[in-house]
């Protein structure tokens, strides 16, 4: 059976939210052999009775697919589970003042936020603030016992460069950010833990972003790709331009108008091939004159132009409405020094998390050696692991070394720089500038249209 929890649990400390839950991930078939191995003894089952086994259908949806599983519902087990399905189910708690609702987006402290606020003098004795690096999270499921202990169950949103190693991403193994993923962009995942909402910092807002309409990104948080736990298996992303990679999101696309292409294309392809044919026909020394100014440069010593470059690129439960939130009460509460505004919501209405349902057998997926997969700690708080973010970005394209020449893979840098103007009321051209020196005549600016890198054809 693989187990959701890649981080070891540690033991509490006076600043951190206890949690005394774990959720382990299991192979829906362990149900059917449990049932065919159970004994009764003295009219008592026996312990393995207790552990039901649940499935968490998905709240997300990517527009990519997988290659093992076609959806990334799980099926898991709470421990203990007796003690989590006594305590009472709710809609939403208030925190500090604030309340959080089951489905919702929610920031939570990590070890690092925890020890930056610890250093400055008096901040632990307030409530816990934001940070830049904290962990994000979907709400699923909310239970407490009271109001000194209350948990939720949540789906863990990636940072890309919290991607672990062995991670698949199509054909390739990555580890980290890769060149297509935005600064805002999270990564949608299956990863589930437990943790005491105490850890939680803030309010998040986060959507999905589809693809086929650009004109929906947010400057907020977003999604587009998920990650399954189970097999470390990135969802697909669409492949646009004639170099058939992804599209970034915080980088400009151009889309082709010709009916039958419609071929997105990315801005810095687009001017590279332009920059790629401007050298090819002025080389280092021929000027550039527009069609019908003159003299055509082809009419120019053509000896002495330089060789153009050969690079190409290519169970239901019902759920009380709220709950309030106290960080302090009698020995057996979290001890923290946050300070928890208690007040009554029973009258508010709430939307619920999805139900849990009986498993059904199911294809057993494989387990992960968990020292290799360093992601968040269920108890969100009390772990003196350092996150590893992959700041040398393993995935990212390889620099494009000299040619047999000795010459750069890019031997119009330098030479020419070009462009892209765009309006709504006139089809988008590039402006090019000549920065060779010593060239005699011709036009150091000038433009052109833009085509198709895929079809050929003018971009309207």
């Amino acid at each position: 059976m693989a187990s959701a929890r890649k981080r070891p649990r540690v033991e509490a400390e006076d600043n951190r939210a206890e949690c005394p839950f774990s959720i382990k991930i299991v192979d829906p078939k362990d149900k059917e052999q449990k049932k065919k191995k159970r004994r009764r003894t003295d009219g008592q089952e026996d312990d393995d009775a207790t552990q039901r086994i649940n499935l968490q259908m998905s709240p997300f949806a990517p527009c990519g697919k997988f290659k093992t599983y076609e959806t990334m519902d799980l099926h898991y087990q709470v421990d203990p589970s007796k003690k989590w399905t006594d305590m009472t189910r709710y809609n939403s708690f208030v925190l500090n003042g604030v309340k959080y609702f089951s489905e919702g987006f929610i920031y939570v402290a990590n070890d690092s936020s925890i020890e930056r606020q610890k250093g400055v003098p008096g901040e632990m004795m307030q409530p816990r603030k934001k940070s830049d690096d904290d962990w994000v999270a979907r709400i699923l499921e909310i239970r407490a016992s009271d109001e000194h202990h209350v948990y939720a169950r949540v789906y863990w949103m990636y940072w890309p460069d919290e991607l672990p190693q062995g991670t698949h991403d199509g054909k390739k193994i990555v580890h980290g950010r890769q060149p297509y993923h935005g600064t805002n962009e999270l990564i949608a995942s299956n990863h589930m833990d437990i943790i005491n909402v105490v850890s939680v910092t803030s309010q998040a807002q986060v959507k999905q972003w589809y693809e086929e309409n650009d004109d929906e990104i947010q400057q907020a948080l977003y999604w587009r790709q998920a990650f399954d736990v189970r097999t470390y298996e990135l969802s697909t992303v669409e492949l646009v331009c004639s170099c058939n990679t992804p599209a970034h999101p915080d980088n400009l696309l151009v889309g082709c108008t010709t009916e039958t292409c419609k071929k997105w294309m990315h801005e810095q392809c687009i001017k590279d091939e332009a920059l790629k044919n401007t050298y090819n026909r002025l080389g280092t020394d021929t000027p550039h004159r527009s069609p019908g100014s003159g003299k055509d440069s082809k009419g120019q010593d053509e000896a002495k132009r330089p060789l153009s470059p050969t690079e190409t690129t290519g169970a239901a439960v019902s759920a009380q409405h709220s709950i309030d939130v106290k960080a302090n009460g009698d020995s057996d509460s979290v001890q923290v020094r946050d300070n928890v505004d208690v007040k009554q919501s029973e009258d508010e209405d709430a939307p619920g998390a999805p139900e849990d349902s009986a498993a059904e057998p199911s294809v057993e997926p494989p387990s992960k050696a968990e020292s290799e997969t360093p992601t968040k700690a269920t108890t969100t708080t009390s772990s003196k692991l350092i996150l590893t973010t992959g700041k040398g970005k393993p995935g990212r394209p390889k620099k494009k070394g000299l040619d047999a020449n000795g010459s750069s893979g890019k031997p119009w840098e330098g030479l020419f720089e070009v462009t892209l103007k765009m309006t709504e009321s006139s089809p988008p051209v590039l402006e090019f500038k000549d920065l060779r020196e010593g060239i005699v005549g011709g036009e150091k600016t000038w433009t052109e249209p833009v085509t198709c890198l895929v079809c050929g054809n003018q971009v309207n």
